[in-house]
């Protein structure tokens, strides 16, 4: 059984229990998703089964598009709706005013720190951990990109926003992080990831219909990557990790490689008419399950 699911996460459940409750539905243990989505996020997961795991590190998965629910007025230990109120302040009178003026600062590439109710760990420890017993360590910031940040609705003290960011961004620390910059406070209410790379909610299946049969292949959903169909002989070359010569090989710097019979069984680097495996599927393990 190989390939990838584009699952509609559900609220409440981490992105774990949904890897726990696929494994379960079908049968193996092999199997992993891409960008966590927290427990109040909905949206788009994409999740592998089987030898399909291994691929995850080539699919397109950026950019990241969210649809976020921020509340105003009032700061959370945990930076959106699950936390304590740490601190609530006035909003302003003209927030949409407010929030127009902030955001170019929340576009571009920035430096965000972490949550420390986050699993990113310092010396060895996941932070939510030293977060539950009250303590609170240095993070170091991270740079993320955000490509835009687009006010969908405005009232007194909400607003929907568009967000199109790179992998690894924390969408509740831009809500608090705004409201901040405003003055008085904010934290996440609600978070739909509508979109992963190519990849959108549209396509996304519920968890509770999921079935084998949904399993997208690895030539389906590998592309922009280049396709390479390979003979018998090619393919044993790469199964033993040497690089094969093309006379003309891809543009790109990745590419994946089909067996005779049009199967995806690799990834190889491109380097001049070079192929060189990163990632093989082994002999025999394409021939059971899907």
């Amino acid at each position: 059984m190989l390939g990838i699911l584009l699952i509609r996460k559900p609220l409440r459940i981490t992105s774990h229990d949904v890897v726990n409750d696929v494994r379960r539905r079908f049968s193996t243990k092999r199997v992993g998703h891409a960008g966590t989505l927290d427990p109040l996020a909905t949206g788009v997961l994409v999740v592998a089964v089987g030898p399909a795991t291994r691929f995850l590190q080539y699919l397109p998965l950026e950019p990241k598009v969210y649809v976020a629910d921020i509340c105003f007025g009032r700061s959370t230990t945990t930076f959106d709706a699950e936390g304590e109120p740490s601190l609530e302040r006035p909003v302003p009178v003209d927030l949409a005013g407010a929030i127009q003026k902030a955001l170019p600062s929340f576009t571009g590439l920035i430096q965000q720190f972490p949550p420390m109710f986050s699993a990113v760990k310092v010396g060895g420890r996941p932070l939510y951990q030293y977060a539950r017993s009250g303590k609170s360590v240095e993070r170091e910031a991270r740079t993320v990109h955000i490509t835009s940040f687009e006010i969908l609705e405005c009232s007194n003290d909400s607003a929907k926003a568009r967000i199109i960011c790179s992998g690894g961004t924390y969408i509740r620390s831009l809500a608090n992080d705004l409201g901040e910059q405003i003055g008085c406070g904010g934290y996440l209410a609600g978070l739909v990831r509508t979109q992963v790379g190519r990849f959108t909610l549209d396509e996304a299946v519920p968890l509770e219909e999921i079935a084998p049969n949904m399993l997208r292949p690895l030539s389906e959903v590998l592309p922009p990557m280049p396709m390479v169909q390979l003979d018998d002989v090619q393919t044993a070359f790469i199964r033993e990790g040497r690089p094969i010569a093309l006379h003309e090989a891809p543009s790109y710097h990745l590419a994946a490689l089909l067996e005779p019979d049009g199967t995806v069984f690799s990834v190889a680097r491109v380097t001049g008419n070079l192929l060189q495996p990163e990632c093989v599927i082994p002999s025999g393990v394409l021939d059971v399950g899907i």
